[in-house]
């Protein structure tokens, strides 16, 4: 990852709720909406998550949600999986996508 503080996950879970929580849940057993629920989602394999139809792009592209992978798709997701269906835009702020897995990683 980018040379930056470490992450904050309690602006993680502010920026969560501002900017992701309309599309994603993240609790466990909790519903996908737009998204998929991203609970434990530090791991994972993209387009895994079971009951939610991912992209092909998605599917294909076989990436693992790495801290370092996440920092970089946070960034700008279609830049780092082109033809994702994913309308966010990203976060540009270094510090605020290392906050934002901070808190997905207590999210287990």
């Amino acid at each position: 990852m980018e040379h930056h503080q470490p992450g904050d996950a309690v602006n993680g879970a502010r920026l969560f709720m501002a900017r992701c929580h309309q599309c994603h849940s993240i609790s466990q057993g909790g519903m996908h909406k737009a998204g998929p629920n991203l609970y434990n989602v530090v791991g994972r394999k993209a387009g895994t998550q079971p009951y939610y139809f991912f992209s092909q792009a998605h599917t294909n592209r076989g990436v693992i949600w790495t801290e370092e992978n996440l920092f970089k798709y946070l960034e700008n997701p279609k830049a780092f999986i082109p033809g994702t269906k994913k309308s966010f835009m990203g976060l540009k702020n270094p510090q605020d996508r290392s906050d934002v897995i901070a808190f997905l990683k207590g999210a287990r």
